[in-house]
């Protein structure tokens, strides 16, 4: 059986090393794009309805989206492996970790910024977090 690799991007110089690394690691397999549409970019918390964001926002982070991950699956196209796209809005880590259950996911290739000292104890890391409470395999390409 294929391996799906959940790749969740959210630009494109991460997300480009993550779809090579997934495609060099799992030929065969699908990926499985993810990107997380995040409120708190808004100004608000996840907690509020998105009816109160500003006018078109969330409009403009769709189509941002769909453009990024367009991008991305041409170039996996290019490599020979078949892709899926998704987009969800919430807590990035928060709906990466559940997206792994969702779409039956065998593994996780993911970019991180590589943030170090205080920046990384400030601001957190997704990608820390999902390493730590992922239920499959997690791979984090720098």
């Amino acid at each position: 059986m294929a391996m799906r690799v959940l790749v969740p991007v959210d630009d494109d110089e991460r997300g480009e090393r993550a779809v090579e690394l997934a495609a060099s690691l799992f030929p065969d397999g699908t990926v499985v794009l993810f990107h997380v549409i995040n409120p708190s970019e808004a100004g608000f918390s996840t907690e509020e309805m998105i009816p109160s964001f500003p006018d078109g926002w969330y409009e403009q982070e769709k189509a941002r989206a769909k453009e990024l991950l367009d991008d991305l699956a041409d170039m996996a196209d290019e490599r020979g492996v078949a892709v899926e796209r998704h987009v969800e809005i919430g807590r990035p880590a928060r709906v990466v970790l559940t997206a792994v259950e969702k779409h039956e996911i065998d593994h996780v290739v993911m970019g991180s910024r590589g943030r170090k000292g205080v920046s990384r104890i400030l601001l957190g890391s997704i990608a820390e977090t999902v390493v730590r409470r992922s239920d499959v395999p997690v791979t984090v390409a720098r």
